[in-house]
This record gives structure tokens, sequence and C-alpha cells, in this order.
């Protein structure tokens, strides 16, 4: 099925209202991509070049840039969500729940939700089984949580033409790679249909320091100036905003104040409700128009 076919053009303009409960307009998902990348494999990212050009192997220099986040920037994240009581949504590769174990009991330990992101971060097109890379990632999530995930984001929001297919098949029940809407709206599959979360490319760090080239200060920039717009959207009907984040970007000392501040900003308007990815999809099922 052709990314097309699996939803019609339906205009916010004009649809039914949407509400959320408590006198609040709008929510606010924060997700933490937390990833495993090869240290054999040429590196998916890279902030380095080697002096004579080529792919090394082993490229050290660019593995140890993203393990960082994982033993460092990813404690400065969770202490800055801490203060200011955002509980998260972890998207994490299958093969990180275990190589990162205290990151997934600390997620575990705070009721913050954890989303399947391949089993390692790898192109899902690259894939050499997407059905068994799937399985593998929601048992790896079951085996620390003792749930399986409700939620699938493809690393680097990649996609096979059958990808909502199998998840619909795998028992998921929400996907994140469509960043096409400020509601959640919902894909056809070979089954049953798959509701899309918002998610985000542009108030997403990779998009902004790594491909863009930002200062970091770019981040809260862009976070306030989104968060405004859309909170004036919602005066009408509900929206979703999502805040996207990685330890080794976002999470280094530089950039840290940054992020937190962002929250901080957002916090300030009390109808306004931090909620994990499952919690948005709840509520929309109970609301959304028939």
């Amino acid at each position: 099925m052709r990314p097309s076919e699996r939803l019609e053009y339906d205009p916010i303009e004009g649809r039914p209202a949407l509400r959320l409960p408590a006198g609040k307009r709008m929510a606010v998902w924060v997700i933490v991509n937390v990833e495993t990348w090869s240290d054999t494999d040429p590196m998916p990212r890279t902030v380095l070049t080697p002096p004579a050009g080529g792919i090394p192997a082993p490229d050290v220099p660019n593995w140890a840039w993203h393990e960082y986040g994982n033993r460092v920037g990813v404690w400065r994240m969770i202490e800055a969500m801490d203060r200011q009581e955002v509980t998260g949504t972890l998207a994490i590769n299958g093969q990180a729940v275990t190589h990162y174990p205290q990151i997934s009991k600390a997620a575990l330990d705070r009721g913050w939700e954890f989303v399947g992101h391949g089993f390692t971060q790898k192109n899902m097109q690259k894939v050499e089984d997407e059905r068994a890379d799937i399985q593998a990632t929601t048992k790896a999530i079951e085996t620390a949580t003792g749930r399986r995930p409700r939620g699938w984001l493809g690393p680097g929001l990649t996609e096979t033409w059958e990808t909502p297919d199998i998840l619909v098949e795998e028992g998921y029940e929400y996907v994140c790679d469509w960043v096409l809407d400020d509601q959640p709206v919902e894909l056809a599959t070979r089954t049953s249909p798959i509701v899309n979360i918002p998610y985000t490319q542009e108030c997403n760090d990779v998009a902004m320091m790594l491909i863009q080239h930002h200062p970091a200060r770019e981040y809260f920039q862009r976070a306030v100036d989104q968060f405004d717009q859309l909170y004036k959207d919602s005066a009408d009907s509900a929206r979703v905003m999502a805040l996207v984040v990685h330890p080794y970007i976002m999470g280094v000392p530089h950039r840290l104040r940054y992020f937190e501040q962002a929250l901080q900003h957002i916090r300030a308007h009390k109808d306004v409700a931090f909620m994990t990815g499952e919690q948005i999809l709840d509520w929309y099922r109970d609301v959304r128009p028939s």
C-alpha cells in the first residue's frame, strides 16, 4: 500500500473539535531516543570526519561521540525532566534495552512509556527480516518492563511498504513516523487501522544540530516558537506537540540547558498537559469522531 493510500486528505480546518480532559487545550509529549550503534559498521551519523577521508573501521571518535550520550548525557536529561516533573516516552532500540540496563531501569522506575524503535539503529528498509526485527524489539521491551510496547517509532522514521501492516499484526496500536498533522490520525492497513501520534522532524535535535548545524540555543527558540503557535491554534480544538531529544545531542554540557528551558516555558501554561504517547492514544480513542 502506498503512503497516500493509507489515509485520505482531511484538512484540520472544519474537523470536529477535540477536547482534552480537565480543561487542557494542548498535549505535549517528550520523546527521548536511546539507541545502539554498531562499533563495527559505518556510523549512521558522524561529528568528525577522518583526516584522510574514507570510512574508517573502527570509527572510534564517532562511536564514542554517541556512546557519551548513554554514559553521561541521558542522566542530565533525566534529571532535567525530573526537575520539571515531566514523564517521558523512551523510544529505545530492542538491543539497547539490555545494553544499557541502568537507563531502562531509570525510565521504568519513573513510569516512562517504552516505545519500540527497531532492534538496532538501522534503516528498516535494510533490515533482513522486518517482522523478526519488530518481534525481537517487542520481546526485549516486554522482558524488561513486563508490558508489550503499544507504540512504534522507526529508526530515522524509516518504513517499508508493509511496516504499518506488520505493526498491527504484531500488536502495535500506534506509530509516530507520519509527521503530517497536529492531531492523531488513523492509517489504513491490510487488517485494522493504526493510529499515528504527531511526532516532529523540525523540533528534533538531529535536524537542528546535526543537519542544519544551528547553535545550541536554536532548540529553545524553535521549541518555544512552535509551542506558542500551536497553543494559539488550540483555542478551538486540541493540538499535540512533540519534543524530540537524543542523549548524545541535547544531553551534552553546552546544550542541556536549552532543553530544560523549553520545558520550563511549556510548564508555565497551566492548561497544557505533558503526556506520554499511550496517554495521547487513549484520549484520542475516547474522543475521536465516529
